[in-house]
C-alpha cells in the first residue's frame, strides 16, 4: 500500500480528494490536512510515500511546501490554477491535475505514482551497494555526513542535531526525526522520542540510559527492547 496525505484548505475539495483516494485500492490515506503546517507535522510523525496537494493555501503555498521538504515523497498537485504547471513539473511532481478532476484522470495519475513507487522499491531491494553517507542542509550549504561518523541524533521540535565523532559542534538541520530515521542504516536505533543512537558507538548501559563516551542518553519505556538487544 502507498501511504498518502491529502492537503487542501477548502473542506469540500479535501473531502472530494479523500473520496477519490478511497476508490484507489493501492492507496492508504493516512490523514487529510487543511494547511501545510499540519501536513508538515504529520510527515514528521508518519512515513508518507505520496502527497496530494493544492497550490493556493494560506500561510505557505503548495509549491513552497514542496520546496521546503528535505526528503520529498512523490507529489501530485491538484489545483484550479493552470499557470503553475511548469513550476510544478520543475519540482519533479508526478502529475498536475486541474480541478474539477475526473475519476479516470485521477486514476491515471495514481497509476503513474504506483509505477514510480514500484520502481523505487525495486531499486532499494536490488544488490546495488548502499551509500554510506547522506547530505543535509546546514545553513546555506549541503553538508555530507558519513553514517559511521554519527554518534547520535537529537530531536529539537522542528530541528534535529546530528552529533558526530569528528566534530565537537553538532550539525543543526531543519528535519523531522522520522525523516532522518528513514535514511539511517540498520545499526541506528531509536531509544527515545528525541534520540536515535549509533549502537556501534555505545560505551556503557544502565537500566534507563545508554552512554556514548561521557554523554548519557535516556531510554524511554517504549524502547527498552533496544537495551535487551544490545546486551544479547
Amino acid at each position: 500500500m502507498i501511504k498518502c496525505l491529502a492537503i487542501d484548505d477548502e473542506p469540500l475539495a479535501l473531502q472530494l480528494l479523500a473520496d477519490n483516494i478511497s476508490r484507489i485500492p493501492f492507496l492508504d490515506l493516512v490523514a487529510s490536512c487543511d494547511d501545510a503546517f499540519a501536513a508538515n507535522k504529520m510527515m514528521q510523525e508518519q512515513s508518507i510515500d505520496l502527497i496530494f496537494i493544492d497550490i493556493q493555501m494560506p500561510g505557505i503555498t503548495g509549491l513552497q511546501f514542496i520546496q521546503s521538504l528535505v526528503k520529498k515523497p512523490m507529489v501530485i498537485i491538484v489545483t484550479a490554477y493552470k499557470q503553475y504547471a511548469l513550476d510544478g513539473f520543475a519540482l519533479d511532481v508526478v502529475d498536475y491535475l486541474m480541478k474539477p478532476v475526473s475519476l479516470d484522470r485521477f486514476m491515471k495519475a495514481c497509476n503513474k505514482a504506483k509505477d514510480l513507487y514500484e520502481l523505487k522499491q525495486s531499486a532499494e531491494h536490488s544488490n546495488l551497494p548502499k551509500q554510506d553517507y547522506m547530505f543535509v542542509n546546514v545553513g546555506y550549504s549541503l553538508m555530507k555526513i558519513s553514517f559511521d561518523d554519527i554518534t547520535y541524533v537529537e530531536g529539537l521540535k522542528d530541528y534535529i542535531q546530528i552529533h558526530t565523532s569528528s566534530s565537537p559542534k553538532a550539525a543543526v538541520v531543519r528535519m523531522g526525526m522520522k525523516n532522518v530515521e528513514d535514511q539511517l542504516p540498520i545499526y541506528f536505533e531509536r531509544i527515545h522520542k528525541s534520540f536515535i543512537v549509533n549502537i556501534n558507538k555505545v560505551t556503557a548501559i544502565r537500566k534507563n540510559a545508554l552512554f556514548i563516551a561521557d554523554k548519557e542518553l535516556p531510554v524511554s519505556d517504549s524502547y527498552k527492547q533496544v537495551i535487551e538487544k544490545l546486551i544479547k
